[in-house]
């Protein structure tokens, strides 16, 4: 077959032509001006001039993406505070270990996509709630259960990876205690407008990869046995993990501050 230059084009497809050329102007952007607009918004179909995402380097087990804030990769504290002073968990083997009361991050954020790794101890104690007992609280507000979930019956709302008080994971996919389980959290902070709630919070999660929860609706911030509701907050706050009073351990923290639609 020969190859098929832009004169011979020309001479077969005179609208195949004319695509080309659409498709290599505005300085060599590939696309098109000439096609319909998408609803709601400025783009054409295939657009030319539509701005391309900006290039993330994706992570590998243990790493963080390129543009990702690492909140504790191992050794450092830094990025944490305990309530009222210092970061005061232990680090030991690359992990921190819950006691002391709740580790606050530093930092603020909002809409965010989160990963983080944890492991209950390896002996069960106690049974219910009270066996390796911690949580994910998401602008300080609202919680991803962390929990021994592995042959341990408790309440559905209260189970590994539930929103604790408001809904069941999908599926139980926890791993047996000692071993490390992964959360990746996709995070849409609540709109507000002044006193009003414009938008309620969205979460999806993957538990050991398993989606347990797809842009689920928050009925407010997490309470104890209450009815979660909403108060206006501000549009960023602090990522906090609980201290419950088991020595639950984390690692390869690491969030992704993002502008969700």
């Amino acid at each position: 077959m020969p190859r098929l230059t832009l004169s011979l084009v020309t001479r077969l497809s005179p609208l195949l032509a004319l695509a080309l050329a659409v498709a290599s102007q505005e300085g060599g952007a590939p696309g098109y001006r000439d096609t319909p607009l998408l609803p709601g918004g400025e783009w054409h179909v295939h657009d030319s001039q539509r701005p391309t995402p900006s290039g993330v380097q994706p992570h590998g087990c243990g790493e963080a993406p390129s543009d990702a804030v690492v909140l504790f990769d191992g050794k450092s504290l830094s990025a944490w505070r305990s309530d009222g002073g210092p970061a005061n968990w232990k680090v030991q083997d690359g992990a921190l270990i819950a006691g002391g009361g709740n580790l606050t991050t530093r930092g603020s954020f909002g809409d965010c996509q989160l990963h983080l790794e944890w492991a209950v101890p390896a002996t069960p104690t106690g049974e219910g709630q009270a066996r390796g007992n911690s949580g994910v609280f998401l602008m300080g507000l609202y919680e991803v259960q962390v929990l021994d979930s592995y042959a341990n019956a408790t309440y559905a709302d209260g189970q590994a990876a539930a929103l604790y008080g408001q809904y069941p994971p999908l599926a139980n996919a926890s791993r047996p205690p000692g071993e490390w389980q992964s959360y990746d959290i996709v995070f849409r902070a609540p709109r507000f407008e002044g006193e009003r709630l414009l938008e309620p919070a969205r979460v999806t999660v993957l538990h050991n990869g398993v989606v347990v929860h797809h842009a689920r609706e928050l009925l407010g911030a997490t309470r104890h046995r209450e009815l979660a509701q909403y108060a206006p907050h501000a549009d960023a706050l602090p990522l906090s993990l609980q201290d419950h009073g088991d020595p639950v351990r984390f690692r390869n923290i690491w969030i992704r501050p993002l502008q969700l639609p």
